[in-house]
């Protein structure tokens, strides 16, 4: 059965204020580096998953938009990149 790495990435919305960002742009400034803006900050979650890639590619969306993030208030995306079996073996 293929097995899958699964990287998922959640973030606020444009349009969510996003104090978190805010304190780590003002800590960024803080420390001399001014030139940064726009902070953002969110969630990165990795997970990994065992099946057909439909199946898996399925189930990881309804994860992603159901259980990971809030739709109404962040965007959400995600990584599939299948895993290569391992033997058990190690290389000599």
């Amino acid at each position: 059965m293929p097995h899958y790495h699964a990287r998922v990435y959640v973030t606020l919305k444009p349009s969510i204020l996003d104090p978190q960002g805010r304190t780590v742009e003002r800590a960024l400034s803080h420390l001399e580096h001014a030139n940064v803006s726009g902070v953002r900050v969110g969630k990165y979650i990795e997970l990994r998953l065992d099946g057909e890639r439909a199946e898996v590619e399925g189930q990881l969306r309804d994860i992603t938009q159901n259980v990971l993030s809030n739709p109404v208030m962040e965007d959400a995306r995600w990584e599939l990149e299948e895993v290569a079996a391992q033997t058990g073996m190690e290389p000599a």
